[in-house]
Order: structure tokens, then sequence, then C-alpha cells
């Protein structure tokens, strides 16, 4: 099985997903929660059935006409408004109850701008410290290997090839769904980062064993190739294990860790394709000097 051998055709799917999740990133953006953003969130049930574009049109003529208002797994709405006081509040409790009847309110949650400014610096900062450690560690952990930055690099390359992809989808789910980034959003993040080193860990860990035992015929690229297929089983059976929980949780638990899950799931397949195709192959490209190649011109 020839894996490394068609490594720019993979780097050719990796090329379109990233440029399809850059394309989405910069024309719709993110859609941050009030986590990030500032103001105030209320998730709100009714005793008799509201529809959405009724409750739309409801707070619109309660002034809140750029509202943003998601379902929930239980049947309730997410409603998110700008920071509002606690007179508003009350008149908008008000407001909703004389038109549909009795209002439970379950959440009701504010975030100043300080605050929103100083949770975004620690989410960055966060994700930041874990690729630098990642990083760090890789260098250390291969560091009688040839170059040993360059497995650091080449994994971190693929990590952040994991990062991209899952951030333009949300970008998309923001657009057409609303979805909202917030921490549980960070936390998948870095849970796929951690989840997508320990997958490439275990293959760079093959190829070292290879190679101190002088297998490979004194040819990097097949060393690596008989590497991957030797752990794929392995990688497979590890990551396919790892989906039937989330799915189950994703079907079962709904909204409130909706994005955990989502981030996750996506997170768990595109780093099994990173892992096995994408950062073997970066590292092969490296140690052979075939980034000329790789960017288009003779090597």
């Amino acid at each position: 099985m020839n894996i490394i051998g068609k490594r720019y055709w993979f780097f050719l799917i990796s090329g379109i997903l990233l440029v399809a999740g850059i394309v989405s990133l910069v024309a719709f953006g993110l859609e941050p929660s009030i986590e990030f953003s500032s103001g105030t969130i209320m998730t709100a049930g009714f005793e008799k059935q509201v529809n959405q574009p009724d409750l739309n049109e409801e707070l619109a003529a309660l002034g809140y006409s750029n509202a943003l208002i998601q379902t929930t797994g239980e049947g309730n709405y997410l409603i998110r408004f700008p920071e509002l006081s606690t007179d508003a509040r009350t008149n908008l409790q008000a407001g909703l109850t004389e038109k549909f009847g009795a209002l439970k309110v379950a959440d009701f949650d504010s975030v100043s701008p300080l605050v929103a400014a100083e949770t975004t610096r620690n989410a960055t900062i966060a994700v930041i410290v874990a690729s630098l450690g990642i990083l760090l560690y890789l260098t250390w952990a291969f560091r009688k290997m040839p170059n040993p930055f360059r497995w650091g690099m080449s994994a971190i390359v693929a990590l952040f090839h994991d990062i991209l992809i899952v951030v333009g989808l949300f970008s998309l789910l923001g657009k057409l769904l609303g979805w909202q980034i917030d921490l549980m959003f960070v936390t998948g993040i870095l849970a796929v980062l951690g989840f997508s080193d320990n997958n490439i860990v275990v293959i760079y860990d093959r190829v070292r064993e290879n190679m101190l035992l002088g297998k490979g015929s004194g040819d990097f690229e097949t060393l690596v190739n008989n590497s991957v297929v030797e752990t794929m089983a392995r990688s497979l059976n590890t990551n396919i294990a790892a989906l039937f929980p989330i799915v189950a949780l994703l079907i079962t638990v709904g909204s409130s860790i909706q994005n955990l899950l989502v981030v996750l799931l996506v997170g768990i397949v595109v780093g099994t394709y990173d892992s096995v195709c994408v950062a073997p192959s970066l590292l092969v490209v490296w140690q052979k000097g075939e980034w000329g190649r790789f960017i288009g011109r003779r090597g």
C-alpha cells in the first residue's frame, strides 16, 4: 500500500479543503457567543407552542429586531441580545409573557465587553501555548533523529491543517444555521490538538524505530510508508472507537455541549486523515528537499 507515494494527491485534497475553509472564514467570519463578544443570552421556554417566526416578530416589536434565535434540543429557545439592563430584562419578559403566555426562563446570562475581550485573549493564548508545547516536545522527543525540528514543524503544520478545516466549517455553520463559537468550541479545538498529536506521535515513533532497525533499504520515503501502513490499523481502530460515544452524546445530550461534540467529531475524522496522509508526507517532502516541487517548481 503506497500511501506516501500519493502524497501530492493528499496535498491537493487538503488544499481544496483549506481554501474552502479560508474563503468561508473570510466571507462569513465566525459567529461569537456572548463569551467572546459581550451581550446577554436567555434560554426561554413557553407553556404553549411558539413558532420561531412569531417569536422573532414579537422581539422586533419589543425593539430587539437584531436578536439571534436558536432552538435547543429541549424545545426551548436560545436568544441572544445586546447587553441588557435589569429594567430591560424585566420589560422583555413581561412583553413575551403578555404575548405568548407563561414564560419559563431557564438561564439569563450577561457578559461585559471587558470580560469578553479577556476571554478571547485567554482562548487565543491557550491555543498558541498548546501548539508551542507540542512543537517543543516533538523536537525534544525526536532529538536523536536527523533534523528533529522538522519532525515537530511537520506535525504543527498538520495540526493547524485540522484547526483551519474545523474553523472553516464552523464559519459556514454560523452563516447557515446561526451556530456560535463558545468556550466549548475552544475546549474541542484543544482536545483535537491533543488527539491528533497523539496519532502523529504513534506514526513518528514507528518511523524512528524502523530507522534504528535499519529498515527501508536506505530510502526514507519507503521507510515512512511502511511505518504508516504498520500503524494504520491502530490509528483507525482507536479513532473509530472514539467516534461512537461522541455520536451517542450528540444524539442524546443536545445543544448544551453541541459545539464540543461537533468539533471532536469533525476533528477526529480530519485528524485521522491528517495523521496518516498529511503529517508523514510533509516529513518526507522536507527530508527529501522536495519543497520546490511541492509549490509547483522543479526541485
